[in-house]
């Protein structure tokens, strides 16, 4: 199984980014826990990180012919992203959204997803574990 992860902007930041909110743990911290905990359940993963939204809706449209599913991190695109939201109706994988921070106990702005109505589920609030489970999401809609 194949799976990308995409991160959306500032996830780069993680542990120096308000950390009392995401974490203290560092972006590669962040990867490492992906690449392990993938490696632990026979899943190959690419991980991705961008600023630019345009870029994230490129690489959801290259995963549908090249992975199995999408992890995906929209991070503040979560809130505004139309055009993520399309992309991901259009492809013909699995996609679950995950959030460190629990994002329906924060601001208003933050409480509504633009994108999670084309995702298989959302997880949030978990911190960097989030990722994890939404592996095992993946894993177990493709059993």
């Amino acid at each position: 199984m194949r799976i990308m992860v995409l991160n959306g902007p500032n996830i780069n930041l993680l542990g120096k980014r308000e950390p009392d909110v995401y974490g203290r743990e560092d972006y590669n911290a962040l990867c490492e826990r992906v690449t392990a905990g993938a490696k632990a359940r026979g899943i190959t993963v690419t991980i991705r990180q961008s600023n630019h939204e345009g870029q994230l809706v490129d690489w959801v449209q290259e995963a549908d012919d090249q992975f199995d599913g999408i992890v995906m991190n929209p991070a503040a695109y979560t809130h505004t992203s139309i055009a993520l939201l399309d992309a991901i109706k259009a492809i013909g994988i699995p996609v679950v959204e995950v959030h460190l921070s629990d994002i329906s106990k924060r601001e208003a702005f933050r409480q509504h997803s633009m994108t999670a109505s084309a995702c298989i589920s959302q997880i949030y609030g978990h911190g960097t574990k989030g990722y994890i489970m939404a592996l095992d999401v993946l894993l177990n809609q493709q059993r």
